[in-house]
């Protein structure tokens, strides 16, 4: 009984080796290359310096990144107070509320580097007493290309 188990498994095993190599036949719907073609059109825009275009890019590209916390509390009122005394020394950076119960954290920048974000660390320190550095996903900032020839 084995045997005749072993000889017709040999045989559909043979049968399927046997197979001529098919052709890959794709099917799909036209829209998906008119999609493709405006997301490339959308990121080429978007990548075009400020500069040279002479408006400045509405497109936030968000990446990895860092943000100094400046402060946290549950008391919602104190974090838009920290938020106002912070906007009025640094105004050029952006600063962001988030809530997780049962803080609101007040963090502030989009940095490409931890040592960009330490850099502003070390200059609130004075200020506020409660720093830390997080990597999160941060808008990522408009680079100067005036420098550039």
């Amino acid at each position: 009984m084995k045997i005749l188990f072993t000889g017709i498994f040999c045989c559909f095993s043979i049968a399927l080796l046997a197979q001529d190599k098919g052709q890959v036949r794709i099917v799909k719907d036209p829209m998906i290359d008119s999609l493709i073609a405006k997301r490339i059109a959308l990121n080429t825009r978007s990548a075009t310096p400020a500069v040279a275009t002479g408006k400045p890019s509405t497109a936030i590209v968000s990446q990895m990144g860092f943000r100094v916390q400046v402060f946290y509390g549950s008391d919602r009122r104190k974090v838009f107070a920290e938020q106002a005394r912070f906007r009025s020394s640094y105004s050029s950076l952006n600063t962001y509320i988030t809530y997780k119960e049962p803080n609101y954290y007040l963090r502030v920048g989009d940095f490409r580097t931890r040592l960009e974000a330490q850099r502003l660390l070390n200059e609130l320190k004075p200020m506020f007493p409660t720093l830390f550095i997080f990597r999160e996903k941060i808008n990522a900032p408009n680079l100067d290309y005036s420098n550039d020839n």
